[in-house]
């Protein structure tokens, strides 16, 4: 007896220290980063999700760079081949470009990010998966362009209002894209790889994004480098590393994409972990996402079904840029969800000045699609997305600490590199999200996590930051 309690005690105390890891599992495929066999994958976007014109010579805007390490020697044996990543329009492949993609630069990006996920799988329980996405996209919007749809419904070009930045026809090409293929350092040890390029392509580089991956073979975990910088023809941005589903819609999306999330994460029992150093903040317009998670799901509550007209894009975002501007307060309530829903259960109307926790809100904003909305009420932009969208987005405070967010304005920011671990899905449960009065309350499915910045609207500004120990736990 007195030896079985000895060993309940040193099980104890085990767990005490390094946790119950039966307890929770990893979503992703790649926990942490630290599998030295990499998969990456880079895609570039326009202002409403698509690819509308290929940039010349750059082929479509997809690209990914994965291999496994041999332990013999350390070498590297990569999956995809150049000729893989210079596929663009025109550019047949049997069995991976269908007719009707062929000459579409929309379809053609989407079956060529399955062709490079394919090459790039690796099998694993329950799902396989494929590869951590590097997202870049451009907020000009063209409204003569015709391009876009408004909440998911295809309309005529219609004359620029103002409220979009573009410098005329051509403003949502796609950006110039160089790829150093990660290989081995003269050291032997220490693998590194990139994507950069920059949107301008008539200048040499005025605007500009990077982003590197470096590890040691066997040592720690990879370090992915991000830096982003806009232009005066391109001032408005967005950089992220995701971890999108293997198969199945992603955030933003309205067809199959391949991405790391072996297990889709679902409220309220996942969290997240993650080291993040900002180097560089990127102006007072910089909406630096410690977190961004992504799903879609009707105004009924139903799961979207690829029809974008009742679609809707759910997003939820915790901004830690401590210049962030308070949008939501007693006197702009349009900008605020209609309640606050504290961990213990306590629900307060934005009505209640006294208790509304106003500055812990950026801005929330409706889909534009809902037929029941609380008034006041600030709809989201209808051109952004391939369907209707909805966004809440969070600022540092108080009431998320309970989460394991950030409390206060700078916590994290440039010069507080952090490791934190955020119970994302406790929190996603109590948040604020439109559905039409008498529904079945939709299942919060999570199918894109990702971290980065969108600079809305800011010439010149420059954002710096490092990621590593990415992981998405189902608790």
């Amino acid at each position: 007896m007195k030896q079985m309690a000895l060993i309940h005690t040193v099980i104890n105390l085990l767990l005490m220290v390094h946790g119950d890891v039966s307890s929770s599992s990893s979503a992703v495929g790649d926990p942490e980063m630290k599998r030295d066999g990499l998969r990456v994958a880079f895609e570039a976007w326009n202002f409403c999700n698509e690819v509308g014109l290929e940039a010349p010579h750059m082929g479509s805007p997809r690209a990914a760079d994965c291999f496994d390490v041999s332990t013999s020697g350390y070498s590297l044996a990569h999956k995809v081949s150049d000729s893989d990543n210079n596929l663009g329009i025109g550019k047949s492949k049997q069995g991976v470009i269908s007719e009707a993609a062929l000459h579409n630069p929309d379809l053609y990006a989407v079956e060529k990010e399955l062709y490079l996920g394919s090459l790039c799988q690796v099998s694993d329980e329950p799902n396989p998966w494929s590869f951590w996405m590097v997202m870049l996209k451009n907020g000009n919007y063209d409204t003569k362009s015709g391009l876009c749809p408004q909440n998911g419904r295809k309309i005529p070009p219609f004359d620029q209002p103002g409220k979009f930045p573009c410098f005329g026809t051509g403003c949502m090409n796609q950006p110039v894209l160089n790829h150093g293929k990660t290989q081995l350092l003269s050291d032997g040890y220490t693998m590194r790889g990139w994507f950069n390029g920059t949107y301008d392509v008539d200048a040499d580089g005025v605007s500009y994004y990077e982003v590197v991956w470096e590890k040691r073979v066997g040592v720690g975990g990879w370090v992915f480098k991000h830096k982003l910088k806009t232009s005066s023809k391109y001032p408005w941005l967005m950089l992220y590393l995701r971890a999108d589903a293997t198969k199945g819609f992603s955030g933003g999306y309205h067809y199959d994409t391949r991405g790391m999330l072996k297990t889709l994460p679902e409220s309220p029992k996942f969290k997240v972990r993650l080291t993040v150093d900002i180097k560089q903040g990127g102006g007072p317009k910089s909406q630096f996402y410690l977190l961004d998670i992504g799903s879609c799901w009707k105004n009924n509550g139903e799961p979207c079904d690829g029809d974008v007209t009742t679609d809707v894009t759910r997003y939820s975002e915790m901004i830690i840029n401590p210049e962030t501007e308070l949008w939501c307060n007693p006197k702009t309530l349009h900008n605020c969800p209609p309640y606050h829903t504290f961990r213990n259960g306590t629900r307060v109307h934005r009505t209640d000045s006294q208790r509304f926790p106003y500055e812990a809100y950026h801005v929330y904003c409706a889909p534009g699609n809902a037929e029941h909305l609380e008034l006041p009420v600030g709809t989201c932009d209808p051109f952004s997305n391939p369907q209707a969208q909805e966004i809440l987005q969070l600022l540092p405070h108080p009431v998320w600490g309970e989460y394991g967010y950030p409390t206060r304005r700078g916590d994290g920011w440039v010069g507080d590199p952090r490791t934190w671990e955020l119970d994302v899905g406790a929190l996603s449960s109590r948040l604020y999200f439109y559905q039409d009065p008498g529904t079945t309350p939709a299942r919060r499915i999570w199918t894109s996590v990702d971290v980065g910045t969108e600079i809305y609207k800011d010439e010149g500004a420059v954002a710096e930051w490092h990621l590593s120990d990415f992981n998405v736990l189902i608790t």
